[in-house]
Order: structure tokens, then sequence, then C-alpha cells
């Protein structure tokens, strides 16, 4: 009987055999065993052990100091370009604010987060209400052009109002009035064709995040507002329009 079938299958046990070592040996910390382990696959199989082959693939893997700055570079760039063009925008911004002499209701504010356009809730809605003026449709629709990027950036529209309680039928509580306006805003700046529905999104504080105090009228009057916050490119993965 041909038994020339034997030579193949101990090959398979024995790299079975081998295999089945390298994952006990993965999953122990003793590097004094691994080590020893390593030394009976290679005189076992001959030359170069599996588990030297391992080593060999995982330090060839490991990021080097050399790649590690270049990717530290690449990203500082983009931030100093993404910085600059947030500033070239807020420029434009204040521009017009300057012209319009609209800087008791429109001020813009760079920071960390990106780029904050405050707009004074007088300029777009009556009291007690989230439908926005007439007059103020064309405000919103420059406002969208100049916002218009590529690639598009993502913009966080939110509502804001005083302490005040509400006292007509139309919203429950200042939380309600103040989610409606920063909706019919968003829904303006889409009205504009400059915006796409994947770029934005709105939300409602109330009263609970003031920026100023809410004992005074002038304090309630920088209360209620809406803020068009534009975020940095480098901080999001590019929106799906």
């Amino acid at each position: 009987m041909d038994e020339s079938w034997l030579l193949p299958y101990a090959d398979m046990l024995t790299l079975l055999v081998a295999l089945f070592i390298v994952l006990f040996a993965m999953g122990q910390v003793d590097q004094a065993k691994y080590d020893e382990l390593r030394v009976v696959l290679s005189e076992t199989l001959g030359g170069k052990g599996i588990l030297d082959y391992q080593d060999s693939i995982v330090e060839d893997e490991s990021p080097t100091q050399e790649s590690t700055e270049s990717v530290e570079a690449l990203l500082s760039e983009a931030a100093e370009t993404e910085k600059t063009e947030l500033e070239e925008l807020q420029s434009r911004l204040n521009g017009y604010i300057e012209e319009k002499a609209l800087a008791d209701r429109l001020q813009t504010e760079l920071g960390a987060s990106g780029l904050l356009i405050t707009i004074n809730d007088g300029i777009l809605f009556d009291s007690g209400s989230a439908e926005l003026r007439q007059n103020s449709h064309e405000l919103m629709d420059q406002l969208s052009a100049m916002l218009a990027s590529d690639p598009p950036r993502y913009i966080q529209i939110s509502g804001h109002t005083d302490d005040v309680p509400m006292g007509g039928a139309n919203f429950e509580s200042n939380w309600d009035l103040s989610g409606a306006r920063a909706y019919n805003v968003m829904k303006l700046f889409l009205e504009s064709d400059y915006l796409k529905p994947g770029q934005l999104s709105y939300s409602g504080y109330g009263e609970y995040h003031p920026v100023a105090t809410n004992e005074t009228t002038e304090g309630r009057e920088q209360n209620r507002r809406v803020e068009v916050l534009v975020l940095p490119l480098e901080n999001l993965a590019e929106p799906a329009l």
C-alpha cells in the first residue's frame, strides 16, 4: 500500500501544532516562556520561526517617528488653512454688518469651536413669535450665500430666550419658542439653495444658556437671540449631501 500520503499529512499536523502553540503563546504575557517557545519552534521547523516572522511584521507596521511627524505637520497645516478661511469669512461678515449698520443686531466671534454668528431676535421675530419678519428674508439669504463653501461645512443653529415665562397660547414654554425659531431660520437657509440639508442642524435651549443677566432689560435683550455656529472642517467628516 502506498504510504506517500503520510508525508503531507505529517507536515499538516506539525503546522497545526505550531499554530495552536502560537495562539497559546499570544495569550500569555510571560516573556521568558515566549522566548523559549520561539527557540523551540525555530529548531523544530528549521531556520526562522513563526514567532520571529510575527515580530518582524509588527516592527514593520509600527509607525516611525518620521511618519508620525509628517502626519502631525499635515494636520497642523490643515488647521492653519481652515483658521485662515474662517477668518476671511468673519471679515466678509463684519464688512456686511458695517455696511448695513447692524452692529447692534449682529455679531461674530471666532473661537476653538468655530465661527459663531449671533443674531439678536429683534431683527428676526416679533415678541413671542417664531415667524420670521418679511424684511429679515433678505438678510438670511445673504448670510446663507456667504456661508456656502466647498467642501461644505456643518452649521449648527440654536435658539435662545430670556427667562420671562410664555404668556401666549402658541408655545407652552420658552424651550418650544426657541426651538421653533431655530427651525424656521434653518428652513429659510434651505430656501436660498446655497446650503444643503446635510449641513444643517438646529436646537432650542430656551432660557438655559444666557449670555447676560435676566435682571435687566438690556440683559434680556442679549439673551433673546439665534446663534449660527460654522464648524471647522478639520473636526468633521465631510457631510453627506
